[in-house]
C-alpha cells in the first residue's frame, strides 16, 4: 500500500511539466447560509475549478462593520503551537486561518520574522538570509493591523527599535544580494498586530508577485501547494482565502496563480501565508478544508481571528 501511494503521488505531482494557469475561474457560491447565527458582515463563498482540479474557499470579513474585530493571536501552549480550531474554541472567534512561518523542529516553536500581539513584540524582524555563502539583506513583507483595526500589507525591515516599510522591495536577486538597506527610504510602520510571511503577491490593484526580491528563491515555497493568503479590497473588506492541494481533486496552486485568485477577488494588497498542511479555515468552529488532503489540523504558532461583539 505504502509503495502505491508513492507512486501515485509522484504520477500526480511530480511526473511531467506542470501547467501554470493565466486564467483561474472558481465559480463560487455564496454557503453562508450553511452556518448557524453567523454574525453581520462576515459571508462565506466555496469554489471549485474542476480542469485543474481545485477545490477553494474565502471569507469576506466587512472592516467597517463596528462588531467585528480582526487581530493576529498568539499559541500560549507550552509548545508554542495550537491548531486554528483550538484557537477558535479558546478565543471563542468565529473566523480563524492560519497565519505565519515558524520553525517545526523547536520545542517551544519559533516564529520566523516579526510577530506582534497588543504592542508586543514576540519575535523580531526578519533581517537577512544566508544563502549558498551570500547574505541577502531584504525587505520581507508582512501583514499588521492598526490600533483601529485597518489591515495594511507591506515589504519592512527593522531599524534600531522602530519597524519601517518601503513603498517596493529591496531588489535581490539570485548571486546578486542586497547588502545594505536604505533606511532613509522608510516609513514608520505603526501597527500594534502583526506577522511578516510573505511574499506579497498583489499591491496597488495589481498582481505582483516579489518572491524573488524577497529571497524566496531555491525554496519550495513558489511551488504548487495548498495556500492561505490575506487580502483587502478598495471597499473596506478583509479577504482570507484557503486552496486546498496535494490531493486528486484538488492539486493546490503556485504563487502566481494565487496572485490570480486574490486579484479575481478585487484585492487592492494580498499576502501568501504559510501554506501546506498549516493552510486551514475554521467558521464558527468547522473546518472548512482538507489541509493536505486530511480533515486533521497542523498546530501552527500564530493565526488571523475575527471576533464579534
Amino acid at each position: 500500500m505504502r509503495i502505491l501511494i508513492i507512486l501515485f503521488t509522484c504520477t500526480l505531482f511530480s511526473c511531467g511539466e506542470i501547467r501554470s494557469f493565466r486564467s483561474i475561474p472558481m465559480g463560487w457560491k455564496n454557503i453562508s447560509s450553511s452556518f448557524d447565527e453567523l454574525p453581520d458582515g462576515i459571508r462565506i463563498y466555496k469554489g471549485r475549478n474542476k480542469q485543474i482540479p481545485l477545490n477553494a474557499w474565502y471569507v469576506i470579513i466587512d472592516s467597517k462593520n463596528p462588531h467585528l474585530n480582526t487581530d493576529i493571536v498568539v499559541s500560549n501552549d507550552d509548545d508554542g503551537k495550537e491548531t486554528p480550531s483550538q484557537f477558535a474554541e479558546r478565543l471563542n472567534a468565529n473566523v480563524v486561518v492560519n497565519g505565519g512561518y515558524f520553525l517545526m523542529h523547536k520545542n517551544p516553536t519559533e516564529h520566523v520574522g516579526l510577530l506582534k500581539d497588543n504592542d508586543v513584540i514576540i519575535s523580531h524582524t526578519l533581517r537577512s538570509i544566508l544563502k549558498r555563502g551570500k547574505r541577502y539583506y531584504l525587505t520581507r513583507s508582512a501583514l499588521g493591523f492598526d490600533k483601529t483595526g485597518q489591515m495594511d500589507i507591506a515589504w519592512i525591515a527593522s531599524h534600531n527599535d522602530s519597524v519601517l516599510e518601503w513603498k517596493e522591495p529591496a531588489q535581490n536577486e539570485p548571486d546578486r544580494p542586497v547588502t545594505e538597506l536604505n533606511y532613509e527610504k522608510g516609513k514608520y510602520w505603526d501597527m500594534s498586530d502583526a506577522l511578516q510571511a510573505g511574499p506579497i503577491i498583489v499591491s496597488n490593484g495589481r498582481k505582483n508577485v516579489t518572491a524573488v526580491e524577497e529571497v524566496f528563491f531555491w525554496s519550495k515555497i513558489p511551488d504548487i501547494h495548498p495556500r492561505t493568503a490575506v487580502g483587502y479590497t478598495k471597499e473596506g473588506e478583509n479577504i482570507f482565502l484557503v486552496v486546498d492541494g496535494r490531493q486528486p481533486d484538488s492539486r493546490g496552486v503556485d504563487l502566481n496563480e494565487l496572485a490570480i485568485l486574490m486579484f479575481d477577488l478585487d484585492c487592492e494588497e494580498a499576502i501568501n501565508l504559510d501554506g501546506g498542511g498549516s493552510s486551514a479555515l475554521v467558521v464558527n468552529g468547522k473546518l472548512l478544508n482538507r489541509p493536505a488532503g486530511f480533515s486533521t489540523q497542523r498546530e501552527v504558532i500564530s493565526a488571523i481571528a475575527v471576533f464579534s461583539e
